[in-house]
């Protein structure tokens, strides 16, 4: 055995009668042991460890805490109940070297913490090495500027697209953000596009900088900007009666379908699509209306695939704005080839995201 099992047996009978003063020298002196023995240690060892170290921990002084958490959290195999006390203190000088350096805490504690914990807990997460997005989905919901701007800058962690499309909607207010969340490379491209819709110029400027590979896409969203902000100008309001009727008798009848959908899409009546498109996403009919007039096509092409519709009919849906900039061909084949990368379980979860957005909205 590696540690001397005599020695860790003095001192868990000192803990036991000893006097509650000498916790925090007792406490060191047990972490000495731990740290120098560590590689060696067995399961069994290091659970022996833990033990002595919670019983010497309770209710000693917030510097003893601090420096146990200090020691302990760059140890690989640290004792686990020790590095969970230490991860949920409600003293951050306790928590944080843990949270953000241990190997001992898995997922599903670190998501723990952030839903149960403050901004300076959730800050020290945001700080790990590494970080999955199941983990970067609770900071991202949770956290304040400070917090987000820690995980978006921190390269080792993964964002999830729902992760990304609520960083691109807190980005609309907040120049240092868009930065930042425009700055990673592995953001969508149609939520990059979103970005630059709402930035600003300088924002579009240090994009522009930071992913220069990106510029004929940022010049050609700022081109579109101009031309919605018309568009926008002579947009009447429309009336949706008729084309609600129309569709809600279609699914009372079980046909409210991608064959229907083709069909309606093939007759060029916008108002009825953009209905029967509300009623089969479950999103509002204004949402609908202006991803379709403002030509959002990422966003279509996330409602086409959460609800399975076919490529034809997609492509029906994206050509119906006869009199505006006509797609070219390999502007189509660019969609289609997005149509087939995106998985619908993904655009499933992006579409939670909306149907939550315009709930909290309306």
């Amino acid at each position: 055995m590696a540690a001397e099992p005599g020695l860790l047996g003095e001192l868990s009978h000192a803990v036991a009668v000893g006097a509650k003063g000498r916790r925090a020298e007792m406490l060191r002196h047990v972490t000495d042991l731990f740290i120098i023995e560590a590689p060696k240690l067995s399961d069994k060892e290091i659970e022996l460890f833990d033990d002595v170290i919670a019983q010497l921990v309770f209710d000693i002084e917030l510097s003893a805490r601090s420096l146990l958490a200090i020691r302990l959290a760059p140890v690989p195999n640290a004792p686990p109940k020790a590095i969970q006390s230490l991860a949920f203190d409600d003293a951050i000088e306790v928590a944080a070297p843990v949270l953000s350096q241990s190997e001992r805490l898995s997922d599903a504690d670190l998501v723990a913490n952030a839903q149960r914990k403050g901004q300076g807990h959730m800050l020290a997460i945001s700080q790990r090495p590494q970080l999955s997005e199941v983990v970067t989905d609770v900071l991202i919901e949770r956290g304040d500027q400070q917090v987000l701007l820690s995980t978006v800058a921190n390269r080792g962690a993964r964002i999830s697209h729902t992760g990304f499309s609520k960083l691109v909607e807190l980005s609309s207010t907040d120049e240092m953000l868009a930065i930042r969340v425009g700055g990673r490379k592995e953001i969508p491209l149609y939520l990059f596009r979103q970005l630059l819709a709402k930035a600003s110029e300088l924002v579009q400027i240090k994009l522009q900088a930071a992913q220069p590979e990106l510029s004929r896409e940022i010049n050609e969203v700022v081109f579109e900007a101009a031309d919605r902000i018309e568009s926008e100008a002579v947009l009447q309001t429309r009336d949706y009666s008729a084309a609600i009727v129309s569709v809600e008798k279609l699914r009372h009848a079980a046909e409210l379908n991608d064959d229907s959908l083709l069909k309606i899409a093939h007759g060029g009546d916008e108002n009825e699509v953009i209905a029967a498109l509300a009623a089969m996403c479950d999103l509002p009919i204004a949402f609908v209306e202006k991803v379709i007039t403002q030509q959002q096509t990422e966003v279509v092409l996330v409602m086409a695939r959460a609800i399975g519709l076919s490529w034809s009919t997609v492509k029906t849906i994206l050509t119906l704005h006869e009199g505006r900039r006509a797609l070219s061909g390999n502007k189509v084949a660019q969609h289609l080839g997005s149509y087939e990368r995106l998985k619908r379980q993904t655009a499933q979860e992006i579409m939670r995201f909306y149907r939550s957005r315009e709930e909290q909205v309306h």
